[in-house]
């Protein structure tokens, strides 16, 4: 039931990325920065969301090559999650909030321009309020391996069992006797295996326990975001255990939004097939940007 957490195959950071700290309006956050390794990012920026448990290297297998085309590539630990801090007010954790703090991401990393934005899983619940808000003009905004509403399937049960558990017996707990189980028993490396322990412990309690919570509960907001005037793109793998890729494609219906199912995937494209994910992302954006009044 945990082996859904995303795991990086390597954690060695490629050529042109780095790890660094952004300050926003809202705080520091830890971000993972990709730029070119040859010429200057002449193209739009992204800024890429991770889900519940994840953190900014769920990205790290694709960022080399989405900044190879020309782009300044942002990755980034949202509030309470990994290195990036967080309050012990569950208030500080709803989707609204955390796209709150999209926002002043948004505007810390590209002030002058709009970016490009990408939610994964929980990450698409959060990123979607800020499209929603309309604080932030984004030039496209993609739904990766995400949902119209509350998480459904084999990830439901997950979910439910760490807002059950987490508060009462806390985060160690949790990795000792649900996902290291299922870590060793597929097989993952020891540098790997002291990073996914090092992350679920470094995240907020009070903040892993409402993501959870919000995760399990967000309401069918895919009428309100209809109404942006946006380029979205839902991308999903075709074995995503998430919310089943029928429910993906109905929803890039509902939005009048391509669907693209990559083979090979599940519910982390990203780090399951990083090529297929980082070409389908390039050209939605190169796309996007074609279509910007400023590009006639």
């Amino acid at each position: 039931m945990w082996s859904h957490v995303s795991t990086p195959r390597f954690l060695t950071m490629p050529p042109g990325v780095r790890a660094q700290q952004i300050e926003t309006a809202a705080g520091p956050f830890a971000v993972l920065e990709a730029l070119p390794v040859t010429g200057l990012p002449e193209r739009l920026p992204a800024l890429l969301v991770p889900g519940l448990t994840g953190s900014k290297e769920d990205f790290l297998a694709v960022m080399q090559t989405l900044a190879q085309s020309g782009r300044r590539v942002i990755a980034v630990d949202m509030r309470g999650q990994y290195e990036t801090p967080g309050p012990d007010d569950p208030a500080a954790y709803t989707c609204a909030a955390l796209g709150s703090d999209v926002d002043a991401l948004a505007q810390a990393v590209s002030p002058d321009e709009p970016l490009h934005l990408v939610g994964h899983s929980f990450g698409g619940l959060v990123t979607r309020e800020a499209v929603i808000d309309g604080r932030t003009k984004f030039a496209s905004y993609t739904l990766m391996s995400s949902g119209p509403a509350g998480i459904i399937g084999p990830r439901e049960k997950a979910g439910r069992v760490m807002v059950r558990e987490v508060p009462e017996h806390g985060v160690e707990y949790v990795w000792v006797n649900r996902m290291e189980p299922e870590a060793l028993a597929a097989g993952v490396p020891d540098e790997i295996m002291t990073f996914l322990r090092k992350r679920l412990l470094s995240n907020s309690v009070v903040g892993l326990t409402m993501m959870a919570d919000q995760a399990l509960n967000a309401p069918d907001r895919i009428d309100d975001l209809a109404q942006i005037e946006l380029p979205i793109l839902v991308l999903c793998g075709e074995d995503d255990d998430g919310w089943p890729p029928l429910v993906q494609s109905e929803m890039a219906h509902r939005l009048g939004a391509d669907c693209v199912v990559l083979p090979g995937a599940a519910h982390s494209p990203a780090v399951e097939a990083p090529e297929t994910t980082a070409a389908a992302l390039t050209r939605f954006w190169n796309f996007a940007e074609s279509r910007r009044p400023s590009a006639a």
